[in-house]
């Protein structure tokens, strides 16, 4: 079951990359991500709600419901929708499938998750193999202010990614369903992007068209409630550095529909890249499951909100 969850997740987010840069130039990334993750919010809360699902959360879990928001939900997909802006998808995808490094890291460092030698090297060779793949169009690309301010966004977006991944770990851990969580976490991240976009004066109008809304519609529903469903539920399983790999192989999926669309010349570089990051992938997914230890949570008398 998680082998189908890692590699339907990673079509999902691979095919959404060229939706994802139409949305980028069609008005403000902060307004076109809070209008995404209000539409995640609002199907979601509907789906809780359909299920029986009790949506109120203790007061003890709202600030890190509202943290998960904010990085996973807001910031990693602001910046990653400015990076998209600067440089190519390609690269873009490149830098944020460093996220499960940073995923590891904060794990080991706030919830004990296990971290072994076997996933780490899976991990290296998966974003050793996006480096081969992505080499000539490295080479290409001039050093200038805006390729390094897009790599730095990228960053930024693989940083937020990967420690939003954690949080939504600890939130789990504290009996949070997946839909209740992500309902309330995609509406913080909605507000937050609104309030960015409000502080820095953006326009909330963005380009009405049948293509930009067919495209928010699959992003917030195929691209986020389907995939944010499974991916949640991957972190649950096998923890959040094993679940972030599944963006290490967004980008080889991008470039596989562009082979068969786009007529992209399918060479050396992508079939040794590839191997890499498949071989990183099998490292991954056998590496022995430990479930790290579960987050202890003082239970109050407090209401729910």
């Amino acid at each position: 079951m998680s082998a189908f969850l890692f590699v339907a997740m990673a079509v999902l987010w691979g095919s959404s990359a060229i939706v994802t840069g139409h949305q980028a130039i069609s008005g403000a990334p902060e307004v076109s991500v809070g209008y995404r993750m209000a539409l995640v919010s609002l199907v979601m809360f509907g789906w809780s709600i359909a299920r029986g699902e009790k949506i109120g959360l203790r007061p003890i879990d709202q600030p890190w419901v509202v943290v998960q928001g904010v990085l996973f939900f807001g910031l990693a997909f602001i910046t990653f929708y400015h990076s998209t802006t600067l440089i190519t998808s390609g690269i873009s995808a490149l830098v944020l499938s460093t996220s499960s490094l940073f995923a590891a890291v904060v794990g080991w460092l706030f919830l004990s998750a296990p971290v072994t030698m076997r996933m780490l090297f899976g991990i290296m060779s998966g974003i050793a193999g996006l480096a081969v793949i992505a080499m000539p169009q490295l080479l290409a690309v001039s050093s200038g202010p805006q390729t390094m301010a897009g790599v730095a966004l990228a960053l930024a977006a693989a940083a937020c990614t990967g420690c939003g991944t954690v949080v939504a770990m600890r939130n789990q851990q504290a009996g949070i369903p997946i839909s209740v969580l992500m309902s309330w976490a995609a509406l913080f991240g909605a507000l937050f992007s609104f309030a960015l976009a409000l502080f820095g004066d953006m326009s909330f109008k963005v380009d009405i068209s049948a293509a930009y809304l067919a495209g928010l519609a699959y992003l917030a529903i195929i691209a986020s409630c389907v995939t944010f469903f499974m991916y949640f539920s991957l972190v649950q399983r096998i923890g959040p550095a094993s679940a972030s790999y599944t963006l290490a192989l967004v980008p080889v999926v991008a470039l596989l529909l562009s082979a068969l669309f786009e007529n992209l010349t399918i060479d050396g570089y992508v079939i040794a890249g590839g191997i890499a990051v498949l071989f990183g992938n099998i490292l991954v997914l056998s590496a022995p499951a430990r479930q790290p230890a579960p987050a202890k949570v003082v239970q109050g008398k407090e209401k729910p909100l």
